[in-house]
């Protein structure tokens, strides 16, 4: 339902929502409507809670993983954040050296009533992370990202807002990490000895040299036994030697919908903010539901 929205600005929405519904109560003059707008409040309330509840329980309950040494699937990192390519990417507005920017223009509306957003984008390129231990790619597509680098200034009717992630940040980062290549390659032996059989029967010289043991032009099946056990043992070399290899790590979206968060906060500062979020909306709920409860004569 909130896919792509920050998690701080769902909680701000269902807050919003509450005024709303509290000022339609006193619009409508009804104490028949109450119980209905409270129960709304409490429904809005509990569902709000358990999203702040899910989000602090997994932050705090997944290990800190270190990148040579992660397993495979749901876990979280802390590191310096890095640039990935060769060539920096600048922010849009200000032109600072960043691994990831959010920019919006606003124009103020000719009504006076606030501003309406005329342009606004966000950075795609992936981000590195290093721990000291290794390296790892993020794509930020899809993640909730919150940072404390946050620029807000005027010129004449525009209003511009950025938000950065700066090279010089520790990044906290939770999500799916899948290591490509490497000991983790997906490889086929069948596939591999029948690609390499038929390279072999292309140089039909070189393999009579090879196997053609009793010189009489053929390869007869004992001696085609022993071709495929040599391109066995290749193969197996070959698959052996790419295993070795050090592979690519990578962190996404979970598939599961689970969370995909990146930060320049600490985790237990993130953490917190959901436990705070999470206990201002519970007690929204034990209030709204005792109030309908009262009205109704439970």
């Amino acid at each position: 339902m909130f896919e792509g929205l920050k998690q701080h600005w769902v909680n701000l929405l269902t807050s919003g929502g509450h005024l709303v519904l509290l000022f339609a109560g006193w619009q409508i003059e009804s104490r028949e409507a109450w119980p209905i707008i409270l129960g709304l409040i409490g429904a809005i309330s509990f569902f709000a809670w358990i999203g702040n509840q899910r989000r602090s329980r997994l932050i705090l309950d997944t290990p800190t993983s270190r990148i040579a040494s992660a397993a495979q699937g749901y876990i979280e990192l802390t590191g310096r954040a890095r640039q990935a390519h060769d060539i920096p990417l600048l922010s849009k507005l200000t032109l600072l050296p960043c691994v990831w920017y959010r920019y919006i223009i606003e124009q103020e509306r000719n009504d006076d009533k606030g501003y309406e957003i005329v342009e606004q984008g966000t950075s795609d390129d992936t981000i590195l992370i290093d721990d000291g231990s290794g390296q790892c790619f993020i794509d930020p597509d899809y993640a909730e990202i919150i940072t404390s680098h946050k620029q807000v200034w005027k010129k004449d009717l525009y209003r511009y807002t950025e938000y950065l992630l700066s090279p010089l940040d520790t990044l906290y980062v939770i999500g799916e990490f899948a290591t490509l290549g490497g000991a983790n390659s997906n490889l086929d032996v069948k596939e591999d000895l029948n690609a390499l059989l038929t390279e072999w029967k292309r140089d039909k010289t070189r393999l009579h040299e090879r196997f053609d043991l009793n010189g009489d032009g053929q390869i007869d099946p004992g001696e085609w036994e022993l071709v495929l056990l040599a391109a066995k043992r290749e193969v197996a070399k070959q698959h052996g030697e790419i295993r070795l290899r050090d592979g690519t790590h990578l962190m996404h979206k979970p598939k599961d919908g689970r969370l995909f968060l990146l930060s320049n906060l600490p985790e237990e500062n993130l953490a917190r903010k959901y436990v705070l979020w999470g206990g201002f909306h519970l007690l929204t709920l034990m209030g709204a539901t005792g109030g309908a409860a009262y009205l109704l004569g439970v």
